[in-house]
């Protein structure tokens, strides 16, 4: 039974919607300030004056609530294909709506708080005149006679306080919102009228319900529902609505998270049940019944609150961590860092993630398998990430570590450091790939038009500095050092070296190309030192030298299954905010990092070494064509695997966090140190296969096969010293053509002539064009073709820059809606233009045109 109708308006509340604010003023100022008129001698009508001064407007925003992170997912309670995996909050709070709360609780929050609630208009007058008298008593502003819409406001200062990022302005203004004054009493007044009259009933008690305080850092009555009683605000009983309304005058010491509270909560909740029965909102059964449950830990079945990537899905924690790190990049938040910073506080974010939960349970158990944070003798680590091909989607990020960022720490099976990204993100100082690098040099003697199969000299030997050329950092002092693994001697072909991981090969072939090439093909398909500084280009740099991350390798390996597409990794594919409206996510950021030719010869090459010795414990051997290289650093201190379908691109790494034990001298789960690694990529390809099942991959381009051909290289995009650097690497002569106008950053190459793929004789002049960067996009000044005249118009053409804007005419029959409007433009919208271009708009009109 509840006997919170329709609401009804009373004689006083009718009163005051007629009378002006000056002369409610008058009532209400001399019925609380009674004290200071009679101590000061101050005059009613003086201070209707200052009642008047006062701001009357206060708007019902959004409250500081959750953040929701969600992966994908298609096993139990995922909804349309996703899963949450954290929540991520300053304040406890979800926001609902007025139907999403229990009548129980709208009952026990009118008939405890504010009985004539639907009557007043915003100040209870009779409760005015209760308060003064013993103001007057008092001799002192005392407080109450505060309504449910004054406190409303309050609450809303308190809120607006706690959110502030200094902690001295958090203090101030604090204070001034909770304190008994005389001028706060009156604003409160003020504004709650205000409330009353831009907003319904309905709306102020739903929006008092979500910014309460109920206590052990929980706001709002759907948060308070789920944190007491493990259940939705709309399923709270009479009892339990009750328990959660006697909170709010008392918050710190009626709140239900803690036994010593329950006994303060019974008293007032019992009073509340009583107020609920006098105004008939109960039953007396109901009444009898509720009364008789006690508030004890039977009767309170609490929810710990989940807050933070610590909170979160115990396969997702350091996803949720990168997402948490990221916040200042996704530029969906707002323009700046401060404002993405600030929104994200405020909350109610739901992200929508790339983090595909089929794939990335496997992965996380195996890597728990394979490489246990039990593990004391040393600092054992590991981590693997994928990368979606063409779209730089980041599908799996598993650690073996379990993620702790508290002070305590967790101990040794705990850290706060992510493996897999740079320091930035994760605290991470990176680790050595060893041979999962030599990739790079392999594809950039691709690109210099070298073969696959030419044969070179793989055995291992002291070889000048003065052999290699670097063009970056060079020239390098001192004899170049190293060894085989299986001290390999004689001739091989480049493919045999690259399956069979022969560093002298590649000391062979980075004697014919130069070490700073490599080390742009490894930026160009986004390779990261963890510390954020420059790719080293020192001679042993080529074998693995640099302390990378395990995600921008898989970002590498990505682009080749990808075709050469290099895509920035992603993890936001939607963002909804708190008002359901689509935000859209991070923008793909995609770049031809090499010809479709290189990367399948690229690929090409890599398929074998998947199939040889210990790397074929991580092919999963289901039919999806994959490449992959192995990479072992000295001693074993770390080993990694790298492979790669035409869908995604996956980078694992076992070692040492610090220090150097040997992994080729442990074993777990009995898998020997070797092939840890192996196994962990085998769980993770073999779930991304089920859903990400890849296709056979290009034919290799048979002149990078046997060395011979001199195509022009597409060198569009790069930078004029990239193009020439890349052309006369491949015997052709150079030639500057000055810059065009186009649309591409100033400075990036537009075409060359002859054209990227026209077989040329070496030595033939390739004329290169640069960007001017100076067309832009023309705006939509059409719209939908019937709104826009030719001012509007005019107005956002000039305001992208477009200032030579003509007109001419469209005749139509008279009575279509577009007449006086535009209907288009020419050059059309989207087309890129100078802005010096004259832009013609077609304007629909109902006489034939002249």
């Amino acid at each position: 039974m509840s006997a919170l109708k329709t609401p009804r308006r009373g004689v006083l509340s009718a009163l005051a919607g007629l009378i002006s604010f000056s002369a409610l003023a008058g009532v209400l100022v001399t019925a609380m300030v009674a004290p200071a008129l009679a101590v000061t001698g101050i005059t009613a009508s003086s201070t209707i004056g200052i009642f008047d001064g006062l701001p009357d407007y206060l708007e019902i925003g959004q409250q500081p609530e959750r953040n929701t992170i969600y992966a994908q997912y298609t096993g139990r309670g995922s909804v349309d294909g996703y899963y949450p995996i954290a929540t991520i909050y300053d304040q406890n709070r979800q926001e609902v709506s007025y139907d999403e709360i229990s009548p129980y609780v709208i009952d026990a929050t009118v008939s405890g708080e504010d009985r004539r609630f639907f009557d007043h208009g915003g100040v209870d007058v009779q409760s005015i005149v209760r308060a003064a008298v013993g103001n007057f008593v008092a001799s002192d502003v005392q407080g109450g006679a505060s309504t449910l819409t004054m406190q409303l406001v309050k609450n809303t200062y308190i809120s607006e306080a706690e959110s502030l990022p200094n902690e001295d302005e958090r203090t101030a203004a604090y204070e001034d919102a909770t304190r008994e004054t005389f001028d706060r009493k009156l604003k409160e007044m003020k504004l709650a009228i205000g409330l009353e009259k831009r907003y319904t009933k309905k709306e102020i008690l739903t929006a008092y319900l979500n910014i309460a305080n109920f206590g052990n850092a929980t706001y709002g009555i759907q948060a308070a529902a789920q944190r007491y009683y493990s259940v939705d605000a709309k399923n709270l009983t009479i009892e339990q609505a009750a328990s959660l309304v006697a909170i709010v005058q008392e918050p710190s010491v009626r709140n239900l998270s803690d036994p010593e509270y329950f006994a303060a909560n019974l008293d007032r909740r019992d009073v509340i049940l009583r107020a609920m029965y006098d105004t008939d909102s109960i039953t007396r059964a109901e009444y009898d019944t509720a009364l008789a449950i006690p508030v004890n830990e039977e009767t309170v079945v609490p929810s710990a609150p989940k807050n933070g990537c610590i909170a979160a899905n115990q396969y997702s924690k350091w996803f949720c961590d990168y997402v948490v790190k990221s916040v200042p990049d996704f530029e969906f938040l707002g323009d700046s860092v401060d404002e993405r910073n600030a929104n994200w506080k405020q909350g109610g974010y739901k992200l929508y993630t790339t983090l595909d939960l089929d794939a990335q349970i496997p992965a996380q158990q195996a890597t728990w398998t394979y490489a246990p944070n039990t593990e004391t003798a040393f600092q054992l680590g590991s981590a693997t990430s994928t990368v979606e091909a063409g779209t730089g989607r980041v599908l799996v990020m598993a650690e073996n570590k379990l993620f702790n960022n508290t002070l305590d720490g967790g101990g040794t099976e705990s850290t706060a450091v992510n493996y897999n990204t740079g320091f930035e993100y994760g605290g991470s100082s990176g680790f050595q790939p060893g041979s999962t690098y030599k990739v790079f040099t392999l594809i950039e003697w691709l690109i210099q038009g070298k073969g696959v199969y030419e044969r070179l000299l793989g055995t291992a030997r002291d070889m000048p500095a003065s052999d290699f050329l670097d063009s970056c950092n060079g020239p390098w002092g001192g004899p170049v050092k190293y060894g085989n693994n299986a001290n390999e001697r004689g001739i091989y072909t480049v493919a045999e070296g690259t399956a069979e991981s022969i560093n002298g090969i590649f000391f062979s072939m980075a004697a014919q190309l130069d070490l700073c090439n490599i080390r742009n093909v490894a930026a160009d398909m986004g390779v990261e030192r963890a510390d954020g500084k420059e790719l080293q280009t020192n001679p042993a740099s080529i074998i693995g030298t640099n302390e990378v991350t395990p995600l921008s390798m898989a970002s590498a390996y990505a682009a080749i299954g990808a075709g050469g597409l290099w895509c920035e990794p992603i993890i936001i594919d939607k963002a909804v905010d708190s008002r359901e409206n689509d935000l859209g996510g991070q923008e793909k950021k995609c770049r031809q990092a090499l010809s479709p030719e290189v990367a399948a010869t690229t690929a090409f090459v890599l398929e074998e070494p998947i199939r040889r010795g210990n790397a074929a414990y991580a092919n999963p051997e289901d039919g999806i064509p994959i490449f992959g290289k192995t990479g072992t650093t000295d001693d074993a201190v770390h080993t990694w695997m790298a492979s790669g379908t035409t869908r995604y691109g996956t980078a694992t790494w076992v070692g040492n966090v610090a220090g150097f034990q040997s992994i080729q001298d442990v074993s777990y789960a009995g898998v020997s140190g070797y092939r840890l690694r192996h196994y962990i990529t085998n769980a993770t390809d073999s779930a991304l296969n089920i859903k990400y099942p890849g296709t056979a991959f290009r034919e290799p381009d048979p002149k990078l096969l046997t060395g011979t051909g001199t195509e022009v290289p597409d060198v569009r995009l790069q930078s004029l010293e990239q193009a020439k650097s890349v052309l006369e690497s491949l015997k052709f002569t150079f030639n500057d053509g000055g810059t065009v106008d186009s649309e591409l950053p100033a400075g990036q190459v537009v075409k060359t002539e002859p054209a990227a793929g026209t077989q040329s004789a070496p030595g033939a002049t390739v004329t290169v064009y640069t960007s001017k960067g100076n067309k832009i996009k023309v705006p939509d000044a059409v719209g939908d073709g019937k709104s826009n005249d030719f001012a509007t118009a005019q107005g956002i053409l000039n305001g992208a820059g477009f200032n030579n804007v003509s007109t001419t005419c469209d005749e139509v029959s008279p009575g279509s809606p577009s007449v006086g409007f535009v209907t288009s433009s020419n050059p059309t919208p989207g087309t890129f233009a100078l802005t010096s271009s004259t832009v013609t708009i077609v304007v629909a009109q109902a006489t034939p045109c002249p």
